[in-house]
């Protein structure tokens, strides 16, 4: 978390220093850059890359390498008309946000970048549908930048993103030290471009060492917090949460029996778990928990984030997901379903994101360096008018913008509310139906999912204390609709600051500060 001033002053022998802490990412954390793989160390797959054009490799060999044993080595295709090679990643991001971008470059004496080729880094913020709202590029690597040895051959040269483009008309019109994602920003594109002339022009580049660092700012921008549960309580909140229960496979063979009973549903140490155990049941072989927010809370559009790690092995379905609130009156697929996150126990290196709706639409992430769904990660959904996005720790491995229903025209159902829902299902269609003897064979139990939180992120004002005067006093006032908590520090001559943030409890987005000696330091935290 970090800590932005927004005010300070005196009044009346009170002084006030307001803040707001944004519940985001830590601006110590901006450092590390925000890519996988970003020395395309992980073998020839391109792991966490996404590649296009005919002549992109990732070869091996340390004394070629910038560093590591691993780089990128790009050319043209050769096709007889202009034409683009290279790789990208795309990166959740949110308006104001600003960025640093680089990467290290080289092209050889004896195959230098010829003709009309060129060579470089972009960077654009996009929509959720992939318009590009601002566009920004490194220097080029091209005959004119190699004859007046900007770029020199044969020599590993560090290149920077600063040349910001006009995105209509592709002309340069400032040089920046950050680039700051505008308006409309969902997501921005770091990619590596290779431009090939229609000459059949010759020259290769080899890329290295790629990086990409938040520097300043929300990574959400305009967006805060309107809605979240950070399962910090003894209990489940049973205003934000109810439980289906019972068996019968749930129109997927599955073989569970859903129980409301702390032994399949807790918290603890600030998580939810769901336990799926195997015990005899109401018939059942096997015991979980399916809760849900019907009839207490539902949304229509906002990016939404649940952070949760899910248990392996053979039979265990976990799904974190949304169905749509008509389902009582249209039924399933009309009323829509959104899969933000489910996986196949049997294989933690995969997860998948869906949307049914009549029609079937899945994407899959591929956990890569190790990782799997057994670690904690954020699985993210931006939902908009007529896009989803899906993403893993702020990877975005998919968008869909078209679907289909036979119960009303697009974008339905998915221009709805929407309901949450959390279960662990034990075996069932998804898995290919293994049998009871199998799961028992491979997979200990119990088996948890563990969920941190459940936030909703939307445009909002920004997450910042005023302060107005009200007769003889003043008043600290915030948004009413972001979810957060005012904290106060008190001040005094001998001592200085307080060692502890005080929380201040109010059931309004004010308070009222009556005039008197002393200095008080107030802040917002959120969540």
């Amino acid at each position: 978390m970090s800590t932005f001033p927004m005010a300070a002053g005196r009044r009346n022998g009170i002084r006030l220093v307001l803040a707001a802490l944004i519940g985001l990412v830590a601006l110590a954390g901006h450092a590390a850059s925000l890519l996988l793989n970003p020395g395309l160390e992980l073998g020839t797959s391109f792991g966490g890359w996404q590649t296009y054009g005919a002549n992109t490799y990732n070869l091996a060999n340390a004394a070629q390498a910038h560093g590591g044993t691993n780089y990128l080595k790009v050319y043209q295709a050769f096709t007889g008309v202009v034409n683009y090679d290279g790789i990208y990643q795309d990166f959740i991001a949110g308006p104001g946000a600003a960025y640093n971008a680089d990467g290290w470059f080289f092209t050889a004496t004896n195959d230098a970048v010829a003709g009309q080729n060129a060579a470089w880094i972009e960077i654009t913020f996009r929509d959720a549908n992939a318009n590009i709202l601002a566009l920004y590029r490194s220097a080029l690597i091209n005959t004119n930048t190699l004859a007046t040895h900007s770029f020199p051959k044969s020599v590993w040269t560090d290149l920077r993103v600063t040349n910001q483009y006009d995105p209509a008309t592709y002309q340069v019109t400032n040089t920046v030290a950050q680039l700051v994602a505008p308006p409309g920003t969902i997501f921005l594109r770091y990619q590596i471009v290779f431009y090939g002339d229609a000459n059949y022009s010759g020259g290769s580049v080899f890329v290295d060492d790629l990086n990409l660092t938040q520097a300043s700012g929300a990574p959400y921008g305009n967006m805060n917090i309107v809605w979240s549960d950070e399962f910090s309580n003894n209990t489940i909140n049973s205003s934000l949460w109810t439980f289906e229960t019972g068996a019968g496979g749930w129109g997927n063979s599955e073989l569970e029996y859903y129980t409301s009973r702390t032994n399949n549903a807790y918290t603890s140490g600030g998580c939810l778990h769901i336990a799926a155990k195997k015990e005899s049941y109401g018939g059942s072989s096997y015991t979980s928990a399916r809760m849900k927010s019907q009839g207490l809370f539902s949304f229509k559009y906002g990016r939404l984030e649940w952070r949760a790690q899910l248990p392996q092995g053979v039979g265990f379905w976990p799904a974190l997901w949304l169905l749509g609130t008509n389902i009582a009156t249209i039924g399933w697929p009309n009323c829509g379903e959104i899969d933000v996150v489910e996986n196949n126990g049997s294989n933690p290196l995969v997860e998948q994101g869906s949307l049914h709706s009549g029609s079937d639409e899945t994407g899959y992430y591929n956990f890569i360096d190790g990782n799997s769904v057994t670690n904690f990660h954020t699985y993210t959904l931006d939902w908009t008018t007529n896009a989803i996005l899906y993403y893993v720790d702020g990877h975005l491995y998919q968008t869909q913008t078209g679907w289909s229903s036979s119960a009303g025209s697009y974008p339905f159902p998915f221009n709805q509310p929407f309901f949450l829902l959390m279960n662990v299902a034990v075996g069932g269609n998804y898995l290919g139906n293994p049998s009871t003897t199998t799961i028992n064979a491979g997979t200990t139990f119990p088996g948890e999912m563990v969920v941190d939180y459940v936030r909703l992120y939307v445009p909002t004002d920004p997450l910042q204390i005023t302060l107005k005067k009200s007769g003889a006093n003043y008043q600290l006032q915030w948004p009413s609709n972001i979810v957060c908590h005012l904290q106060a520090q008190t001040y005094s001559v001998p001592t200085g600051l307080g060692t502890n943030w005080t929380p201040i409890v109010t059931t309004t987005n004010q308070v009222t500060l009556i005039p008197g000696k002393g200095s008080a330091f107030y802040r917002l935290t959120s969540p």
